[in-house]
């Protein structure tokens, strides 16, 4: 699984751009010690993450989430407590014949980002064309960095 460069990020404050690192560490860790894709003991399958990109722009972020074939009624984009979390199903497909090779992910997929606090989350959109889901989440003017004089 490859991960972003940390400068692809520069706009996350510091803590919660470890939060992130330390969430893909853990990821990574879990795919090592069970590369089957399942939790013994469990019985189910585990979810997997969509290739994404997330963008800087001047007046919002965009995520882009990779999900070829996947109809935008088997997706769910939500919001809650600054956490920005889209989910579903890629659903596997009949075949007629015996499938001797596999590479694409089927099952449950779910991506989960910290947004930053100047995230509008009350005006995010979605779009989904061509197999790319488009997520624009604005930015609202609070929580940008500004001189403070020292008197005194």
């Amino acid at each position: 699984m490859t991960h972003p460069a940390r400068h692809s990020r520069g706009g996350l404050p510091p803590a919660l751009r470890e939060l992130e690192d330390l969430r893909t560490r853990v990821e990574q860790l879990m795919h090592a010690a069970f590369p089957g894709g399942g939790f013994p003991g469990l019985g189910m399958a585990e979810a997997w993450a969509p290739a994404a990109d997330i963008e800087d722009t001047e007046d919002a972020y965009l995520l882009e989430l990779e999900l070829p074939g996947v109809d935008r009624d088997q997706i769910t984009v939500e919001v809650a407590d600054g956490e920005l979390d889209v989910h579903g199903e890629v659903k596997e497909k009949e075949h007629t014949g015996a499938v001797r090779h596999r590479t694409r992910h089927i099952g449950q997929f779910d991506y989960r980002t910290i947004l930053p606090p100047n995230s509008d989350t009350e005006h995010i959109s979605a779009n989904l064309t061509n197999g790319v889901l488009t997520v624009k989440v604005p930015k609202t003017g609070k929580g940008k960095a500004q001189h403070i004089e020292i008197t005194g």
